[in-house]
């Protein structure tokens, strides 16, 4: 996949709210190319996860068009979605999504599982990179804090092949060290597969080197 084109795509709940707004996104003609790095930025309630749900096929509730490259989301299967979603596009929502009962290892396993060649070592390696020691991986993630559950779903979305890369809100509940050690995790992944990354944000971003800002 090298390209996502919006057309005109507005929510259903916000037809009337966007008509006539400054909104650089929704209603518009915009294209996401493979390889650049984009921050979308709004306040909150201004549809960010609505955009990732739309994006990554959970919700079909808009008026418009979206196509990746040229085929519209809204005529693809199940099987379609699912080669999408296990090597074209890799979504950090922001519930995270995780299984509260598995450790962070196992949840990053389930992943690893559609993604050859990753071990449990590597994964454990970069867990800890993101400042989660050993023990604190092998517990189930439902008692850790939403910041150690934050940087488990991001390795989970970092170990996957994609040429998408789909962040909503990926360090609202990280401190700006941590917060410094994911941007550069993440730069490093996508310079060496050119994958795009698109982050949401409310106005605390992941510092991350943007080709361009989009307000939503």
């Amino acid at each position: 996949m090298k390209q996502i084109t919006l057309t005109g795509v507005i929510p259903d709940a916000m037809n009337e709210t966007v008509s006539g707004s400054s909104s650089e996104l929704w209603g518009r003609v915009l294209a996401l190319q493979q390889g650049e790095s984009v921050l979308v930025r709004a306040a909150s309630g201004h549809g960010k996860t609505t955009l990732c749900c739309f994006l990554s096929g959970l919700r079909q509730d808009y008026a418009g068009s979206i196509s990746f490259d040229s085929k519209d989301i809204r005529a693809f299967k199940s099987d379609d979605w699912s080669a999408v979603r296990c090597s074209q596009l890799a979504v950090m929502y922001q519930d995270l999504k995780l299984f509260d009962e598995l450790t962070a290892v196992e949840n990053v396993q389930l992943k690893a599982a559609l993604t050859p060649g990753i071990s449990t070592g590597e994964i454990t390696e970069l867990l800890a990179r993101t400042g989660l020691d050993s023990k604190t991986v092998s517990r189930p993630v439902g008692p850790l804090s939403l910041g150690q559950q934050q940087r488990v779903a991001f390795v989970r979305t970092l170990i996957q092949p994609a040429q998408f890369r789909l962040l909503d809100e990926p360090v609202s509940h990280l401190d700006p060290g941590n917060a410094a050690i994911l941007a550069q995790m993440l730069a490093e992944k996508c310079s060496n597969d050119g994958s795009a990354v698109i982050v949401t944000s409310t106005g605390y971003d992941m510092p991350y080197k943007y080709d361009r800002t989009i307000l939503m």
